[in-house]
């Protein structure tokens, strides 16, 4: 199931036979149910994730006060990968908004397959940035209309 679960993956899709097998070496399939943390923020990272079943939702913290909520992901949707960019711990917190089974993916290896063949590196890389980006930029736009409906205007 690992295997099959990685090499139908967009981002993983430009992995040879021998790639897919080390990284599917160091992952698992995981299953948590609704209410679980998957991980939370300023937690050690250390493994990339892939949605398989269920919704995780993906909440920035605050101390005190509402916490802010950044994504629903569902199935196919990958998570976590502040690890592919050299940050040591995890800026958000990831919790299943339903039950849920994860592919958890161990971050080193995925590097290390990523760094030994550069241009299959390169497209993983690409894939995930992409991921990362629009994530940002749909939270750029849920930031600038929570400031709108509170009157808020650049000076």
């Amino acid at each position: 199931m690992i295997t099959e679960a990685l090499s139908s993956h967009e981002v993983f899709s430009f992995l040879q036979p021998q790639q897919v097998k080390a990284v599917s070496d160091v992952s698992e399939v995981v299953s948590f149910a609704e209410g679980d943390a998957v991980f939370r923020s300023g937690e050690p990272a250390v493994f990339l994730y892939a949605v398989l079943e269920g919704r995780v939702s993906l909440t920035l913290p605050r101390e005190e006060g509402v916490n802010l909520h950044i994504e629903d992901l569902e199935t196919g949707a990958l998570f976590g990968s502040c690890v592919c960019f050299d940050f040591n711990t995890y800026t958000l917190t990831a919790t299943c908004a339903a039950d849920a089974k994860l592919l958890k993916i161990g971050a080193e290896e995925l590097k290390s397959v990523m760094e030994e063949d550069p241009v299959t590196g390169y497209h993983v890389q690409r894939m995930i940035s992409r991921t990362y980006f629009t994530r940002y930029v749909d939270t750029m736009k849920k930031l600038r209309n929570i400031a709108e409906s509170l009157g808020l205007r650049a000076g």
